[in-house]
């Protein structure tokens, strides 16, 4: 019996980081370069989209060598992806989740308001995500595991720690639950182009979320 073999393409997710990566010739790599060539990444698809984006303009501003930016990502889009993933990460932190006593003040605690700067860039860097996304589809993966996924675990333990103090029906669907905070958010800045603010916040807790899960909103 033959062994069907499928071909993977290498892309670097949230999901699953690269361990231990090393330069050639088995030097480790250097974080610090790392973190300064996606932010320039970052800063590159805000300013020119993603179409005209290159790695070049990376380097350059990265003040990187093109060889060691080329190295560490073969492709643009694979960059993006570590870059978005990367700003992503450092919006919401696992091992810190607000604990205030009841589930809706914990999924409000976790929004960070912006400044309009902050709003602007992250709105023209998902842009560019969108249009990566539609010219690589086999990046979408990658792309939910980078834009989504962090989110849905920090809604999904959440909501575990609600159902265990109580708050939070017993058959509720959990893993469907968490997504629905972060699915709709991606919606909006990639799909719709405009901001995830605290009003839409609150609408999705109030209206959609907590009645999802067996919880009364308050009254406004």
């Amino acid at each position: 019996m033959k062994t069907k073999q499928v071909a993977h393409e290498a892309v670097p997710t949230a999901r699953q980081p690269a361990a231990a990566p090393r330069e050639a010739g088995g030097r480790p790599r250097d974080a610090t370069r790392d973190e300064a060539i996606l932010d320039a990444a970052i800063e590159i698809l805000a300013e020119t989209g993603y179409e005209r984006m290159t790695m070049d303009m990376v380097a350059v501003r990265a003040r990187a060598g093109k060889a060691t930016v080329y190295r560490r990502w073969p492709s643009k889009g694979e960059m993006v992806v570590e870059a978005v993933a990367r700003m992503k990460r450092s919006l919401v932190d696992l091992d810190q989740l607000p604990d205030t006593g009841t589930l809706r003040s914990d999924l409000l605690a976790l929004f960070r308001p912006q400044s309009v700067q902050q709003a602007e860039r992250h709105m023209r860097a998902m842009a560019g995500v969108a249009a990566m996304l539609a010219q690589h589809p086999g990046l979408a993966e990658a792309g939910h595991d980078a834009i989504v996924a962090p989110w849905v675990a920090a809604n999904r333990s959440l909501i575990q720690r609600a159902l265990a103090r109580g708050e939070v029906d017993a058959d509720a669907h959990v893993e469907t639950a968490a997504q629905i905070i972060p699915s709709l958010a991606a919606y909006r800045a990639l799909i719709q182009r405009r901001p995830f603010d605290h009003a839409f916040l609150v609408e999705i807790i109030d209206g959609v979320l907590l009645p999802a899960l067996g919880i009364k909103a308050p009254s406004l």
